[in-house]
């Protein structure tokens, strides 16, 4: 067992990683503009009025030669790319989501452009997003070294594989929108002897809601299975197996898409959307915080024994989305078939990321600057996701729901690469590590779920 005085020090370079995200968010912002409509390919596509989906997904391969990578050195399970298309005449919209923790700016630009090739969507009309695996190589700069740049080009491939069977399953299609409840999160923050710190935080607020969307074909048959879950897929997080293994793993995003595809068969892609995932872990973790009777805190892994916590919780989460998705009756009407995506940016306050390695009782949150943050809003008749690049914390989505007008609405994290926290204003009062970790200053989180609220109400 680990003492408090001891870091984990692959954990801070990796999540010191998503500090540059901030940077490229403002330079999405720019790029789109302040709730401005993202503008679709003119004309039309030679087909009437009314909705159509399709699907794909591929693995990202991981030849030998590839690893060692980013401290990692075996292949657990796959990560995958998964694309869908949804289209209403003239309108073509792309969700690109990959088994990553988080992807440059570089890496998402290469993927737009093969998307639009394949499946001719405008690149502002392109969505990419990560499911937040922990367990997962970064996407550097291919030019920073050749493994960088194989790495790249395998997720190229998967992404062009993916987005070819999207195309080739485009139908006309009938969309529905459920809600179920599992307990596979939990509050992330407690009060340890020295402040607060990272654990299992049982009275914290967690939200246990499932969303869950299901595309069928006119016929009634499956097409995709959308869940949305407030959650990072960090069950494995930084676990060394027994023999110095880093194994590769899509955790549990990866372990719940996997039993939903399972049940529905070949034909079904399943996605996993990442919710307010800053202050919830799963449950149980194989890395682990405990915290003893005298609030002191130490850290303790189960190594190849955490395997077990994942499959179970993957599989717990994966069952919930199949008993809500079977309840789900899809429909095809004027309203249904409506799709629409919007941009919007709010100016937020900004301070110097910090690199916490343990709670303290102090800390400077002054603001020093502000940037641009980004917001998507993508609506599919009643229902609507929105997203952002900063890991949101639980209360913050809940707000952006509160206030939604859409009976169905996804709250997302980490879109276009993902970036650090955005902590809400009581994470700042305690000095929590989403607060340290976080590039953004007070209030930035209230801010930008004001702007989502009135960006929600322009698409309604």
């Amino acid at each position: 067992m680990e003492n408090n005085g001891e870091t984990e020090n692959t954990f801070l370079q990796r999540r010191s990683f998503l500090g540059g995200s901030l940077a490229a968010a403002a330079t999405v912002a720019s790029l789109t503009g302040t709730a401005t409509t993202a503008q679709a390919a003119q004309g039309t596509r030679g087909t009437p009025a009314g909705l159509k989906a399709g699907a794909g997904r591929a693995p990202i391969e991981f030849p030998s030669s590839l690893l060692p990578l980013d401290g990692f050195t075996t292949v657990h399970d796959d990560l995958y790319v998964r694309i869908l298309l949804v289209e209403n005449g003239p309108r073509r919209v792309a969700l690109a989501v990959l088994d990553l923790t988080s992807i440059s700016a570089e890496a998402i630009a290469a993927l737009r452009t093969i998307i639009t090739k394949a499946a001719a969507v405008e690149t502002a009309d392109i969505i990419v997003t990560v499911t937040h695996t922990f367990s997962a190589p970064h996407v550097q700069a291919a030019g920073g070294s050749a493994g960088a740049a194989l790495y790249v080009e395998q997720i190229k491939q998967a992404t062009s594989t993916a987005v070819a069977a999207a195309v080739q399953g485009l139908r006309p299609a009938r969309v529905g929108f459920g809600t179920g409840r599992c307990d596979v999160n939990v509050n992330r923050d407690v009060l340890t002897a020295d402040g607060w710190w990272l654990g299992t935080g049982e009275a914290g607020s967690s939200d246990k809601s499932v969303g869950v969307t299901r595309f069928d074909g006119t016929d009634g048959e499956p097409i995709a299975v959308l869940a949305n879950y407030s959650v990072q897929s960090s069950v494995m997080m930084e676990s060394v197996m027994a023999n110095g293994d880093l194994p590769i793993s899509a955790d549990l995003a990866g372990a719940t898409a996997r039993h939903v595809e399972e049940q529905y068969g070949d034909d079904v892609v399943g996605f996993f959307l990442v919710g307010s995932c800053g202050d919830q872990a799963p449950a149980f973790r194989s890395k682990r915080y405990t915290i003893d009777k005298d609030k002191n805190w130490s850290q303790t892994d189960a190594k190849d024994a955490g395997w077990i916590l994942l499959t179970v919780q993957g599989e717990r989460l994966g069952t919930e989305v199949v008993r809500v998705a079977q309840t789900i009756k899809t429909s095809q009407g004027s309203e249904t078939s409506a799709v629409r995506l919007v941009t919007g940016s709010v100016t937020v306050d900004t301070m110097p990321s910090g690199h916490p390695t343990g709670p303290t009782q102090t800390y400077d949150f002054s603001a020093t600057g502000s940037a641009q943050a980004p917001i998507w809003a993508l609506r599919i008749g009643e229902g609507v996701f929105v997203g952002v690049s900063p890991e949101l914390s639980t209360d913050t989505a809940l707000d952006i729901r509160k206030h939604s007008p859409f009976a169905h609405t996804a709250v997302m994290s980490m879109l276009e690469g993902g970036a650090k926290n955005m902590a809400e204003a009581r994470s700042y009062a305690r000095i929590t590590y989403e607060a340290m970790d976080s590039s953004y200053a007070r209030s930035a989180a209230e801010t930008l779920a004001a702007k989502i609220s009135d960006l929600l109400d322009s698409l309604h």
